[in-house]
Parts: C-alpha cells; sequence; structure tokens
C-alpha cells in the first residue's frame, strides 16, 4: 500500500489546543509524559489535567506558543513543539532534576544554540501521509527565523520510525545517552540525539 500525500494546512497552536498538544506531546514522548503528569497532578486532578494545564502555560517549553499545528479538513492531525536552545548549557543538579531528565539535559546541551524539536507527531491515522516532512520544513523556517545555527532532535532508539523520518531529512546522529527508565515502559535503550 501506498500512502499518498495529504493537503494539510500548518497554523500557530492556541491554548483551545491544549487537549490535542497533550495527546501528541504523550505520543511523541512514547507514554513518558503521561508517566510523569501522574506523579505531579494535585487532588483531583488526572494525569491528562496536568499535560493540558501545562500545555495551557504561557512559559515553558511544552507550551502552546511553541506550538505548530498540521490539520486535514479542519480536524487535527499532528504538530510540532520547538524552540531555540540557549548557547550556554544549563546545569544539570542532580539533586533536583529528576533522573529521568539528566540523560535528555545531557543531550541537549551538546546542542547549544540550535532549534529543538522537542515534539513531532501525528495522530496514527495520519502517518506516514507527509504531515511530519511539512512540519520539519516549519522547523527549519523557525530556526533560521531565530538566527540558530543549526536544529536538533532526542529520539528514543526503539523509536525506528521516527529515526528514519529524521534521517530522510538530513539529521545525523550526534551522541547517545541511556534511559533512566524509573517504572515507565520504554523498548528503548539509549536516547539518541540527531542533529542537522
Amino acid at each position: 500500500m501506498i500512502n499518498t500525500p495529504l493537503a494539510h494546512t500548518i497554523r500557530k497552536a492556541t491554548p483551545d489546543d491544549a487537549d490535542v498538544l497533550a495527546q501528541l506531546i504523550n505520543f511523541a514522548g512514547e507514554g513518558m509524559p503521561l508517566y510523569l503528569w501522574e506523579r505531579m497532578r494535585d487532588e483531583g486532578e488526572s494525569a491528562w489535567d496536568v499535560g493540558r494545564r501545562r500545555a495551557r502555560r504561557e512559559e515553558g517549553g511544552f507550551s502552546w506558543r511553541n506550538a505548530f499545528i498540521s490539520e486535514v479538513e479542519g480536524k487535527v492531525a499532528a504538530c510540532l513543539i520547538g524552540y531555540a536552545l540557549d548557547e550556554e548549557p544549563v546545569e544539570i543538579d542532580t539533586d533536583t532534576m529528576p533522573p529521568m531528565f539528566v540523560p535528555l539535559q545531557e543531550l541537549e546541551n551538546l546542542a547549544p544554540s540550535t532549534w529543538y524539536v522537542n515534539v513531532l507527531a501525528s495522530y496514527p491515522e495520519f502517518r506516514g501521509r507527509g504531515l511530519g516532512t511539512a512540519l520539519l520544513e516549519v522547523a527549519e523556517q523557525q530556526a533560521a527565523a531565530a538566527g540558530c545555527k543549526g536544529l536538533s532532535i532526542i529520539v528514543s532508539d526503539a523509536n525506528s520510525g521516527a529515526r528514519r523520518l529524521y534521517e530522510r531529512s538530513g539529521y545525523v546522529e550526534r551522541a547517545q545517552r541511556g534511559l533512566v527508565k524509573d517504572a515507565w515502559e520504554n523498548e528503548g535503550r539509549n536516547w539518541v540525539l540527531l542533529v542537522k
């Protein structure tokens, strides 16, 4: 079966997209976001409530302000969330940073001044139809507009489909760090930093 590219539109996200952004970041993070949100929830709040609340924030990496939405026939199909990384690496304080985040931050620190593709995800029924490639083109435009010296993305070594997409788009492996799973279930062994 050959998947033909879909006609779609890309727009900036709004706070009203919080629900779909939470769902799509959980797809991109292979369930890790939901696992973490469960541990962050307040009394009377679900893990999904935490994800939606975080997506509605005005600041922070996972914010609607950093997101682009791809729609097919008026329905949200995919998203991109990204932003420019600072020139100076983030100090890693293992007393305060959750262990699951340490290898991710170590990899981010190896790609200073790049435009970081934090999330690239689509709903399963829209995969393999060109939306990811189109959103990566948006990432390149954003990187150029921000004066970044390249792009970066981190993916689990078990996510072979995403990795093929990134490599077809010109990303190459720069480094790996072992996944810290706690009780999160994932087939991967390493996070892989890819840069372009």
